[in-house]
C-alpha cells in the first residue's frame, strides 16, 4: 500500500474502490443534504467539508439540496441562512435543488407502487400501528387494511392529494415484510396528510413523502454517486436500497449510501431540536447567540471559516462517534486568528494611573506594532498622556517576588511607552483603590534609541491614555454548559447544566484606533484574548464580542 493510499480516510476508500471496480471519475457526484427546519450546528459543518471537499479532491460537482418535506417545520428564513453558511465557509455548490422540486416524480412512483400491489393506504391512528408494529424481538402485525384493492387504493390516494381527508386519518405505507428483523422495514409510511403551506409549493400540495422514501428517490434523481450520512442511518440504508429497487433502471447511476460517525462537541449540543429549544425558551438571544454551536453563532463570535475547515480537517472522519474536547475547536481559531489580527490595547477592568511627573496637558502619538506575525511589519499611532487606564489585576500594593506587574517600589514597563514606578495609591471610603500614582523615566520610551530605553524590567502591562479612550460594550462569553457532555445522563434534562455565568457584560475602554471599526472585525486584546465587532454595533456605540481567551485556561480550571 502506497503512502497516499495510507493517508486516505474510510469514505475516500470507500469511493477509490468503487472507481478501482469501473465507475469513471466523471461519474461521481456528491450532495449535502440539510432540512431547512433550523439553523446549521458545527456538526453540519464537518459534513458540508466532508462532502464539499470530497467534490474539491475528485473534481466532482456537489449539490446542495434541501431536504423540504416538512412544511410545519421549515422556512425560507432557514434555507437563507444555510446557503450564507455554505457560502462562508469558502464552498460552492453545482446544483441548488430542492426535494419539493420532485414532488410529482414522487408521487407518480408511489401511484405506480400502488399498482404493482408494493404500496397501500392505510387508516389506522398512529397509536394503533404502533402497537401492531412489534418490538425487535418480536414481530409485527399486518394493517387490517394492507390488502385492500389497488382500485381503492389508487382512489384513497388521489383523495389523500387533493386534500379530502383530514390529518391522521389515512397514510401510504409501503408493503414490505411486518416480520422484518429491520424494524424500519415493517411497512415504512411514505406519504403523511399535511394541510400547511410550503414555503416553495405554497398549497399545491396536501400530502408530503417521508424522508425515507424521498432521500434515495431524490438522490437517484440527480445523479448522486455517493450518498453520506451519519451513523443514526445505518438502520435506513437497506430501507434506501428497497426503495430504490423500485424505481432505478441500467440507464441511470445507482446511489450508495455509507455512514460515518457524528463527532459531538463538548460544554455544548448539537441537535437542531435542542438549539430550537435553547431558542424558543429565551435561554440565548437567537440562532446567532455567540455561545451556541451554530455556524452562525460562531461567525458572530469571530470564528473564521478557516478555523472551522482546520477543525474538521483535524478532527477527521470515523465509523464511532465521539466527543471532542471544545479545546481542539478553540486551538483551531486562535492558530487562525494568531496570523491575521492586530494586536491592540483594551482595559476590561479599568483602574485610573497617574504619572505624576509626565506634564500636565502634554500628549504623545507613539509608534505600536500591528501583528508581529506580519512578514513586513506595520505600525500604528497610540497616543499617551498623563492618565492612562490600566488593568485592576495588573496592581498590587503589595507583591512577591513572582509579581512581575505594577507594584509600589517597583518598575514595570507600558507597553510601546515607559518604565514607570509606583508610587502611592489613592482609596475611597471603603479602601477600594481609586488611583495609582507612579513617576515615568522619560528616558526610556520604547524604540527611542536611548541607552535608557533599552533598560530592562520583568514586566510589561497594557494601558489606555483616558481622556482618548473609547468607551465599548464588551461581552465575555464563558461555555454554555458546566458538564462536558450534557446530551450524556439522558435521565437529566440538559437544560439543568447550562452555565449561569455564560455571559458577562462589562464596559471596555479601548484605544481609539478602534473607534472606526466595524461588524466582524477582529482584533487581538494584549494580554486579555481574541475579540470580535458584534453586529449590534453602531458609530456611537461599540459592542465586542469575546471570541476566544490567548491560552487554554478551562484545562487548568477541571484539573483542580
Amino acid at each position: 500500500m502506497s503512502t497516499k493510499e495510507k493517508s486516505l480516510n474510510f469514505i475516500e476508500q470507500i469511493i477509490e474502490e468503487d472507481i478501482k471496480n469501473g465507475l469513471p471519475t466523471e461519474k461521481l457526484h456528491f450532495r449535502f443534504p440539510p432540512e431547512p427546519n433550523g439553523y446549521l450546528h458545527l456538526g453540519h459543518a464537518s459534513s458540508i467539508c466532508l462532502n464539499f471537499g470530497l467534490g474539491i479532491k475528485y473534481n466532482a460537482p456537489v449539490n446542495l439540496r434541501f431536504d423540504d418535506t416538512n412544511p410545519s417545520k421549515e422556512e425560507q428564513e432557514f434555507v437563507d441562512a444555510i446557503k450564507h453558511d455554505v457560502e462562508w465557509l469558502g464552498y460552492k455548490w453545482a446544483n441548488e435543488v430542492y426535494a419539493s422540486d420532485y414532488f410529482q416524480q414522487l408521487y407518480d412512483w408511489a401511484v405506480q407502487m400502488i399498482k404493482d400491489g408494493k404500496a397501500y393506504v392505510d387508516s389506522q391512528s398512529s397509536e394503533e400501528m404502533a402497537q401492531q408494529k412489534g418490538t425487535p424481538s418480536t414481530v409485527g402485525v399486518d394493517s387490517p387494511y394492507r390488502n385492500r384493492s389497488v382500485e381503492e387504493n389508487l382512489d384513497l390516494f388521489e383523495r389523500m392529494k387533493n386534500g379530502e381527508f383530514e390529518e391522521g386519518t389515512h397514510i401510504l405505507r409501503a408493503k414490505i415484510d411486518m416480520a422484518h428483523t429491520n424494524m424500519l422495514m415493517r411497512d415504512p409510511i411514505m406519504y403523511r396528510i399535511m394541510k400547511k403551506a410550503h414555503h416553495r409549493t405554497q398549497n399545491d400540495w396536501c400530502i408530503y413523502p417521508m424522508y425515507d422514501w424521498a432521500h434515495g428517490e431524490s438522490d437517484y434523481l440527480e445523479s448522486i454517486s455517493h450518498s453520506f450520512c451519519t451513523l443514526e442511518f445505518l438502520p435506513h440504508r437497506e430501507l434506501y436500497d428497497w426503495f430504490l429497487d423500485q424505481v432505478v433502471t441500467d440507464e441511470n447511476i445507482r446511489p450508495k449510501q455509507r455512514e460515518f460517525a457524528r463527532r459531538n462537541l463538548s460544554h455544548t449540543v448539537v441537535s437542531k431540536r435542542k438549539l430550537a429549544r435553547l431558542v424558543n425558551e429565551g435561554f440565548v438571544t437567537g440562532w446567532d447567540d455567540p455561545r451556541m454551536s451554530t455556524i452562525s453563532g460562531l461567525r458572530r463570535r469571530g470564528y473564521t471559516a478557516a478555523s472551522i475547515r482546520n477543525y474538521a480537517d483535524t478532527i477527521g472522519i470515523a465509523k464511532r462517534d465521539n466527543l471532542i474536547d471544545v479545546s481542539l475547536l478553540e486551538f483551531c481559531v486562535r492558530e487562525d486568528l494568531n496570523k491575521i489580527t492586530p494586536r491592540v490595547m483594551a482595559v476590561l477592568d479599568p483602574v485610573k494611573l497617574v504619572i505624576t511627573n509626565y506634564p500636565e496637558g502634554q500628549e504623545e502619538w507613539l509608534d505600536a506594532e500591528n501583528n508581529p506575525e506580519e512578514e513586513v511589519m506595520t505600525f500604528r499611532k497610540v497616543p499617551f498622556s498623563k492618565e492612562l487606564y490600566i488593568e485592576r489585576e495588573d496592581f498590587k500594593e503589595e507583591a512577591n517576588s513572582k509579581f512581575f506587574r505594577l507594584t509600589l517600589g517597583k518598575e514595570v514597563r507600558l507597553k510601546n511607552a515607559y518604565i514607570i514606578k509606583g508610587e502611592s495609591v489613592v482609596k475611597d471610603e471603603n479602601g477600594n483603590i481609586t488611583e495609582i500614582h507612579a513617576t515615568y523615566d522619560a528616558d526610556s520610551r520604547s524604540g527611542s534609541g536611548s541607552e535608557a530605553s533599552k533598560r530592562k524590567v520583568k514586566g510589561t502591562i497594557h494601558w489606555v491614555s483616558v481622556p482618548h479612550a473609547v468607551e465599548a460594550e464588551v461581552r465575555i462569553y464563558d461555555r454554555l454548559f458546566v458538564d462536558e457532555n450534557p446530551d450524556g445522563n439522558k435521565e437529566v434534562d440538559f437544560i439543568d447544566f447550562i452555565n449561569p455565568n455564560s455571559l458577562e457584560v462589562v464596559k471596555g475602554y479601548l484605544e481609539p484606533s478602534l473607534s472606526t471599526a466595524v461588524e466582524g472585525d477582529k482584533f487581538q486584546f494584549q494580554r486579555l484574548g481574541y475579540f470580535c465587532v458584534d453586529k449590534e454595533s453602531s458609530a456611537n456605540a461599540l459592542v465586542f464580542n469575546k471570541t476566544v481567551g490567548l491560552r487554554d485556561t478551562w484545562a487548568k480550571v477541571e484539573q483542580k
